[in-house]
């Protein structure tokens, strides 16, 4: 028979009642173990990690304070801090159990109890422990396969400055934040920067792409799922929101987020909690939601697009950040802020960037924003061989009318026009998708769905 949990430890030295306990456990746990005596207890935690523990509050002939069990209780959750230990109690002595809850217990149990109620109320404690060991084991795993990144947060322009006043007096608190701009105007790195400011940055940020989750994958990237819950599900998986716990959740390209899932988040944001795909017991949360989108507030307004209850929840604060072409003051600083930083990667001699060639970098409308820059930054240090920069080591893409228009000549066909549209944005930014898709004003993930289709 599987059991879902590994290790019970009874503690109460009134041997019918530990009896008792095991018989009520032995479905839930493979083994239950039984102690006389809370001294016996703390030389097994140090060789096994028990998932859940039953620990009686008395144990001194006559006593009734429970004044022993919290001392070994203190001592258990020195051991090991995601200890769940459930405290048995006699009817009358509810106020020293809830004094053990706030010493660290799970929750309580009084005697006499009925086998329902016990059984339910340890696997919740175990099921619990279990999540906090998964949600610490997951933001590690998370935090080592996305890459933070050290780009800061460059520009003196006034519209950069009020940027960054809305972060200072956001990060601080709670509230939940929105971000919206264009592709490559620094969502994510706002996105980190009010994460680090904030009171939850002892935890990693937790970030999702939704432009990139599949649809069928969405409850199970964000709320998690149970083994068994559907075909490959061959382990229990903490969800994104669960990983989030006591951090911060980043949702980017929110506004991509179909609107018949919609309800689910926020649901989850409301009631604080989730329900892992094939569960049917909700698991708390204590999640700050930063998200981001390309699309503007208008169309976000349009309740045939997104909710607007969702909306209200995700832009109790709202900063939108400007194209780079609406701060081109800031183009010099961002400049030499990448080609200093490439050129020092690359081991590439620092070059100058003459006049002629800046002010022709100051005339580009960059359609990619600061991320187009950044990208045509390095390939000027990669490319460069003179002594100086030159235009041509930066891939400006030359765009004419006439070039448009014999593409769109070929053909007729919508789908063979698509295609061929969607070719030429890749090849024209060296098929980097983020550009691509900026270029074509589509999110990232609805331009991976269109390349699938064209196979490209």
């Amino acid at each position: 028979m599987d059991h879902p949990f590994s290790l019970a430890v009874v503690v109460d030295d009134d041997p019918d009642i530990a009896l008792a306990a095991r018989l009520a456990l032995r479905d839930l746990f493979g083994r239950v173990e039984t102690l006389s005596s809370p001294g016996a207890l703390l030389p097994l935690l140090k060789e096994e990690s028990p998932d859940a523990i039953l620990l009686d509050l008395n144990f001194e002939r006559g006593a009734t304070d429970g004044r022993e069990g919290l001392t070994f209780l203190n001592k258990v959750m020195g051991i090991d801090p995601d200890a769940a230990v459930v405290i048995i109690t006699a009817h009358g002595a509810v106020s020293v159990a809830v004094e053990a809850i706030k010493a660290g217990a799970s929750d309580f149990v009084a005697k006499p109890w009925s086998n329902e109620r016990l059984a339910a109320t340890v696997r919740s404690a175990a099921a619990l422990r279990r999540s906090r060991i998964d949600a610490r084991t997951e933001r590690g795993r998370l935090s080592e396969l996305t890459p933070t990144t050290d780009t800061p947060l460059l520009g003196r322009s006034a519209a950069m400055e009020r940027v960054r006043t809305l972060i200072d007096r956001a990060a601080p608190t709670d509230a939940n934040v929105l971000i919206l701009g264009e592709n490559g105007t620094g969502k994510e790195i706002v996105a980190r920067e009010i994460h680090r400011l904030s009171r939850r940055s002892e935890h990693p940020l937790v970030a999702v792409d939704l432009g990139a989750t599949a649809e069928t994958l969405f409850e199970s990237e964000l709320f998690g799922h149970v083994k068994g819950a559907f075909t490959g599900a061959d382990t229990d998986r903490i969800g994104r929101l669960k990983a989030a716990d006591r951090s911060t959740l980043f949702l980017d390209e929110i506004g991509n987020l179909p609107l018949h899932l919609q309800p689910k988040l926020l649901t989850a944001l409301e009631q604080r909690e989730v329900v892992p795909v094939g569960a049917n017991k909700p698991i708390p949360i204590d999640v700050r939601v930063v998200a981001a989108t390309n699309v503007s507030s208008d169309k976000l307004a349009d309740e045939k697009r997104f909710r607007q209850d969702l909306l209200f929840r995700l832009n109790t604060i709202e900063i939108e950040l400007p194209a780079l072409r609406e701060r081109r003051e800031d183009i010099p600083i961002l400049l030499d802020h990448y080609l200093t930083l490439y050129a020092r990667k690359y081991d590439r001699p620092r070059r100058e960037l003459p006049p002629a060639v800046l002010e022709a970098l100051l005339r580009h409308d960059w359609p990619g924003n600061v991320r187009a820059l950044r990208h045509a930054a390095e390939r000027a240090v990669i490319m460069a061989d003179g002594g100086d920069y030159r235009l041509d080591d930066f891939p400006l893409p030359q765009r004419s009318e006439a070039a448009s228009m014999s593409v769109v000549g070929e053909s007729l066909n919508l789908d063979q026009l698509e295609k061929q549209m969607i070719e030429r944005a890749l090849r024209m930014h060296h098929f980097n998708v983020s550009l691509a898709a900026s270029e074509l004003g589509l999110s990232r993930g609805a331009l991976y769905r269109r390349m699938e289709k064209h196979g490209l």
